[in-house]
């Protein structure tokens, strides 16, 4: 990001709030957003996003914090809507470079925040367990959690009240009218908060674009029911291990049909272990066995649930398609249910993990095939319910790709909302409220941060750059001793070559490059010999062309220049 278009102004004398999305806004993960006014601020959720094809080498991409660290005199808190990877995965990251900041959440993401944060040993952290309709404050800032429907149990949207009004931030959400845990939405507090009169709200876009509703959670357990009835075989489901009300599904089916429900994967079984004890999930303890002894059970009374529904490639049952899982092995006759879809981006990998369970000779169900799978998020009707309830003065599209923010724009604008008050916002974007207006005023620092192995950050734009040469076209090594003094080449050149050409076969072609190199060497003039830059240039631009006229590729080439 340019830094010259970075500008936030000073904030005004009055009172106000300002909101500053760094995640979320044209994508799908980072969900992060900043709430602000004259003396306080809370952040809502702060998640990861996973690489994409062109980020080569980096594990995951989380927030840039620099407008909180600019701020951090006046951070209070970490707001937490529900517990999944895209809305929490960037805490251990943030609550390490702000380790006082209480952090509140309901007990399931609080459990699920805790989990990780053991991986990453970050000590104490103030936790603040809430449970929907609690309020908490925060200096001049305010919030009500208030219970919403999603995929994941303990699901909040936030009223958050500031001295210049309430900003209603929905979370990640859908209305289903028949949860599995028999608890709809809180239609009514939300439609009181929107009586009271709300200022400005931010909401879930992810289904801006599909028409209708989002069918019930229900919807999958009558497809689990036919799945179950009719598999011969083990049956394998795969599904986002926090999707609580999906394992709960599982679990009741197998109890129905007398199977036996092992847990497979180290986010699987810590989801299961805090939902069982927090009651969010209820399972017959002689229903579990461990993966260890499934063999000790016929195949039609076996169930394992598993993560790998998005592809990743060291997950369950990414492994189970290649075999090159240690404790299960797919076989001909077992049926294997992906009770996801793709996120997108996902779609190669997800789609090469069922060609490889099919060649196995596994019964692949998968997506929205025979109904196994139905989204956490609300679609048009549900979307524009949402903003007839608050009927909000200004509205703000969050947690999609920019087409899906538009289209979210649009249904606001149907429900009444001036067009001129809705902001379809990019990460970085800075909106600022007062009594008297709402305008976006600048723009701050939201750029992609990516950790790669343990380094947070030390990948830049460059070293992707780097990194996408050498995967197209390969990198050749000059090796090259010189004798200064004398301005003579006294051993070498000798060539390596990783990626550019196929060895032994082609050690005919380095013959000839080394030949030609000999040959550029002896065009440096004396006073050239004699600088170091200067020869490795001429290796160098001499070689690259050298290997284009050959091959039409541009390998990265580095001399290695010896004086003696």
């Amino acid at each position: 990001m340019n830094s010259d278009t970075l500008i936030v102004p000073a904030p005004p004398a009055e009172p106000y709030a300002r909101i500053v999305p760094l995640g979320g806004c044209g994508e799908i993960g980072r969900n992060m957003t900043v709430v602000e006014t004259a003396d306080d601020l809370v952040v809502v959720d702060c998640g990861l996003m996973f690489p994409d094809d062109e980020m080569y080498g980096v594990d995951i991409v989380i927030n840039d914090f620099t407008y909180v660290r600019e701020r951090a005199h006046k951070l209070r808190a970490v707001l937490v809507t529900h517990g999944h990877e895209d809305h929490i995965g960037g805490l251990p990251y943030f609550m390490r470079e702000f380790p006082a900041t209480p952090v509140a959440g309901t007990p399931l993401s609080i459990a699920l925040i805790k989990a990780k944060s053991r991986e990453q040993k970050l000590g104490d952290v103030e936790y603040v367990p809430v449970q929907p309709g609690d309020r908490v404050a925060y200096g001049s800032i305010e919030a009500e959690f208030v219970h919403i429907n999603h995929s994941v149990a303990g699901a909040c949207a936030l009223a958050l009240r500031t001295p210049v009004g309430t900003i209603f931030h929905t979370g990640d959400f859908k209305f289903d009218q028949t949860p599995i845990d028999g608890k709809p939405a809180d239609f009514a507090r939300i439609a009181r908060i929107g009586d009271e009169g709300v200022l400005c709200m931010l909401s879930d876009s992810t289904n801006a674009e599909r028409p209708g509703h989002t069918l019930s959670e229900r919807i999958v357990g009558e497809a689990f029911t036919s799945i179950f009835s009719h598999a011969k075989g083990r049956i394998v489901v795969a599904s986002f291990a926090s999707n609580v009300p999906r394992i709960q599904q599982a679990v009741d089916h197998a109890v129905r049909f007398n199977r036996k429900v092992a847990f497979l994967g180290r986010s699987m079984q810590n989801v299961v272990h805090f939902s069982s004890e927090l009651g969010y999930l209820r399972i017959p303890p002689e229903t579990v066995v461990k993966i260890e002894e499934i063999d000790n059970y016929a195949a039609e009374r076996v169930v394992v649930m598993t993560t790998g529904s998005q592809g990743e490639p060291m997950s369950g049952l990414a492994r189970m398609s290649v075999r090159d899982h240690k404790k299960f092995r797919i076989v001909p006759g077992d049926t294997v249910v992906i009770s996801a879809t793709p996120i997108p981006g996902n779609e190669k990998s997800v789609y090469k993990t069922i060609n490889n369970l099919c060649k196995l000779g596994a019964t692949v169900i998968h997506g929205t095939d025979g109904r196994s799978h139905v989204s956490g998020h609300g679609s048009q009707e549900e979307l524009l319910l949402m903003l007839n309830l608050v009927r909000p003065e200004f509205f703000v599209p969050v947690h999609g790709e920019y087409r899906m923010l538009a289209q979210h724009g649009r249904l606001a604008v149907q429900t009444g909302v001036d067009p001129g008050n809705v902001f379809v916002l990019e990460n970085g974007d800075v909106l600022e409220f007062t009594r008297e207006y709402g305008d976006k005023i600048g723009k701050t620092y939201a750029g992609h941060v990516f950790v790669d192995r343990s380094g947070v950050g030390n990948v830049g734009e460059a070293v992707l750059r780097d990194r996408k040469a050498l995967s197209n076209d390969g990198i050749m090594m000059v090796v090259i001793a010189i004798d200064a003094e004398e301005a003579r080449v006294i051993a070498g050149p000798d060539l390596v070559s990783k990626g550019v050409f196929y060895l032994p076969e082609n050690d005919g072609v380095l013959d000839e490059l080394r030949a030609e190199l000999v040959a550029t060497m002896e065009e440096v003039s004396v006073e050239g010999m004699r600088d170091v830059n200067t020869v490795k240039e001429h290796i160098r631009n001499g070689l690259a062309r050298a290997i284009h006229n050959r091959t039409k590729r541009r390998p990265v080439v580095i001399p290695v220049v010896m004086e003696v």
